[in-house]
């Protein structure tokens, strides 16, 4: 069994500190860097090891913080804030903080108010932490099913024109030519069922009417009284259509906050607890 030697946990709480540093308005311009495993000379010149340590200065004046982390299956003992206590007393004006895994006896609480040490819970996420306080779960996964559907593409338009009527109304009007507009300029007016469409617009009705089939089709469409509208107005007897749909591509997007969440930070004040959230992009305190 690999023995724990508290380093992969002292990383951790470094990581966590970081990005909760970076989170807050005025790091940007301080650019803190937490650091782990640091060596700080006391007053006597003695050299003293601090698991995690960070610095910023303000006003003229430089704060620093140390965190002591024990990464133990059991609460911490009274013993461990001692031990911090003995390490701190040659290092005045340093912001005490210890970190853990589980929590901390009561003499170990005690101590520490009197001392002015901040105790933290600095953990990985759990299932408690996508819940509420009744037990109402928080959304910790989004699934969405993307599904793409192509409109109709028109290969071949060939419409009928009403010869009779070309003679009766443009008789001098040559419809020999091939007609080539754009799918938008290009209008259908069926006078019976009192619509008027597009060719664009006709070939996303094309594709409502082919669900689950895709390929190559033809159509052809008579009317009672309709027109076409292109360069002039024309009655159209009917047309005949060759379009392509295309297959339906599908996709899904999974969004796991949980995959996004570094740790968890609890705050173990004698006035009130409270629960940070630290995420890959941001924090979320009272949680």
């Amino acid at each position: 069994m690999t023995k724990n030697t508290g380093k992969a946990y002292e990383e951790f709480v470094g990581k966590i500190y970081q990005a909760l540093i970076d989170s807050e308005v005025h790091s940007s311009q301080q650019n803190i860097c937490v650091e782990t495993n640091k060596k700080i000379i006391d007053r006597f010149g003695q050299e003293r090891q601090f698991d995690v340590y960070w610095e910023y200065e303000l006003g003229g004046i430089v704060y620093k913080s140390v965190i002591e982390c024990k990464d133990y299956n059991s609460s911490i003992t009274i013993e461990k804030i001692d031990a911090l206590i003995g390490k701190l007393h040659d290092l005045p004006d340093i912001t005490p903080i210890f970190a853990t895994t589980k929590g901390y006896q009561s003499g170990a609480k005690n101590k520490a108010e009197k001392y002015k040490i901040n105790l933290l819970i600095v953990r990985e996420q759990n299932d408690d932490d996508w819940q509420d306080s009744d037990g109402n779960p928080y959304v910790k996964q989004i699934r969405i099913n993307l599904v793409a559907k192509s409109p109709a593409r028109i290969t071949k338009f060939s419409p009928v024109i009403d010869q009779e009527w070309i003679d009766s109304n443009h008789p001098n009007l040559d419809i020999s030519q091939q007609l080539s507009m754009p799918s938008n300029q290009v209008f259908i007016e069926d006078v019976e069922k009192n619509e008027k469409y597009s060719l664009h617009e006709l070939q996303s009705r094309l594709r409502s009417e082919h669900v689950g089939s895709d390929g190559s089709f033809d159509v052809k469409r008579e009317f009672k009284e309709a027109y076409l509208h292109a360069n002039n107005k024309l009655k159209l007897r009917d047309y005949l259509l060759t379009y392509e749909i295309y297959p339906t591509l599908a996709s899904q997007i999974n969004i796991d906050f949980s995959k996004e969440l570094l740790g968890v930070i609890e705050y173990l004040q004698a006035e009130t607890e409270t629960k940070t959230l630290v995420f890959k992009d941001k924090v979320v305190k009272n949680w």
